[in-house]
């Protein structure tokens, strides 16, 4: 393999799904400020919208999950346009 080519800061990480707050423990090189302590060890947490363990495609469930209020703001901007 070639060296120097692989990030320094490879390392285990905790991936929390905000929708359900499953979390979940891979390795990754993504940067995090946050920490999250599982099974008494701490990791540094990364914060998903959806995961494996909310998506429909996995679950065979068909639930929305709309935490920044999109559907909202898509009903407030085109109310206008309504018939009535």
């Amino acid at each position: 393999m070639k060296s120097e080519i692989h990030p320094e800061n490879y390392r285990l990480v905790a991936f929390k799904d905000m929708s359900n707050d499953e979390v979940f423990i891979t390795k990754s090189a993504a940067e995090s400020k946050e920490t999250i302590e599982v099974d008494g060890v701490s990791y540094p947490l990364i914060k998903v919208e959806i995961s494996r363990t909310s998506h429909p495609f996995y679950t065979g469930k068909s639930k929305l999950v709309d935490t920044a209020g999109r559907i909202d703001k898509f009903k407030n901007k085109y109310a206008k346009f309504s018939k009535e």
